[in-house]
């Protein structure tokens, strides 16, 4: 009777306690981790998709828990997290369940993570402004045709949806995932990093992260680390200030270094801080501001 109704409100299928790092968010400090929460389905179809398990499902091909938005909320405090991140698949598909939960969430007090392609209309991204507190979106690759023959989708929205969480102010974080043969070539990374330079400024965080084969793409081999730290030089040649590696743990790309005197002001082990040399938010050494949530 023209009405749609969703098929995963309130069944998610992803519970875990994760490090804010792992989104990945390596510039918004929360104190107790964080809940990520997901449910099965996607709006996309990556041929390399990680979490293809439950993102390329059904509700009916997924063990699901019964957690109405408020039980998701009391599960957060009862392991003490800071946060709730909606991670592992894509929040879109359970747009509603997100709302319902960061209303709850930011009630209590606790901050929200979207974990996210992109992959969405400015209207309903919009209506997320409010209560999402931190963005952390997959700009997959840097050309339409890796877009409509590897993610099954468009470049554009994705570009249209950073523009709009910039223009809010709200904290943002972009990940690209380098694959072997497919979007590791140097041109891409130059086009991918002047328009990320033009469009969203030098203190953005880039993550270049490393590929391990899934789903579709089993044959593939994972990234060379060459590759990732070829796209990490490219980027910072051309001005991002904050350029990091992803997925291979004890890499200097894993660390925070300051934007004016090069030291590191936070040293990280793969998802782990080992230390946070920030002394009121800027470099301990020469007093430069490092951009991030840090309270």
């Amino acid at each position: 009777n023209g009405k749609y109704y969703s098929l995963v409100y309130g069944i998610p299928c992803v519970l875990a306690l994760d490090p804010v790092e792992k989104c990945p968010l390596f510039h918004f400090k929360v104190n107790g981790g964080a809940l990520s929460i997901a449910t099965a389905g996607c709006n996309l179809s990556c041929d390399y998709c990680q979490n293809w398990q439950f993102s390329q499902k059904s509700p009916e091909e997924t063990r699901n828990f019964s957690l109405p938005p408020a039980q998701v909320v009391s599960k957060a405090l009862e392991y003490k997290a800071s946060a709730i991140a909606f991670f592992y698949t894509e929040p879109t598909i359970y747009y509603e369940y997100v709302k319902d939960i960061a209303a709850e969430a930011k009630r209590l007090k606790l901050s929200t993570v979207m974990v996210s392609g992109g992959y969405i209309n400015e209207l309903p991204l919009k209506g997320l402004l409010d209560c999402i507190d931190a963005f952390v979106i997959g700009l997959k690759g840097f050309t339409e045709e890796f877009y409509q023959k590897v993610i099954h989708g468009t470049l554009s929205p994705v570009q249209n949806t950073l523009l709009t969480i910039k223009e809010s102010s709200k904290h943002l974080e972009v990940v690209t995932l380098i694959v072997p043969t497919l979007n590791d070539q140097e041109e891409n990374f130059r086009s991918e990093s002047r328009w990320f330079l033009k469009n969203l400024g030098p203190d953005v965080p880039l993550h270049f992260t490393r590929f391990n084969p899934q789903f579709r793409l089993k044959g593939l081999p994972p990234t060379p680390v060459s590759a990732l730290e070829k796209a990490r030089k490219i980027a910072k040649d051309l001005g991002i200030h904050y350029v990091y590696t992803g997925n291979v743990p004890a890499h200097e790309g894993n660390h925070t270094y300051c934007s004016k005197c090069g030291k590191i002001v936070i040293e990280r082990l793969g998802f782990q801080v080992l230390h946070n040399n920030l002394k009121n938010n800027a470099c301990p050494w020469c007093e430069t501001r490092v951009p991030g949530h840090w309270n």
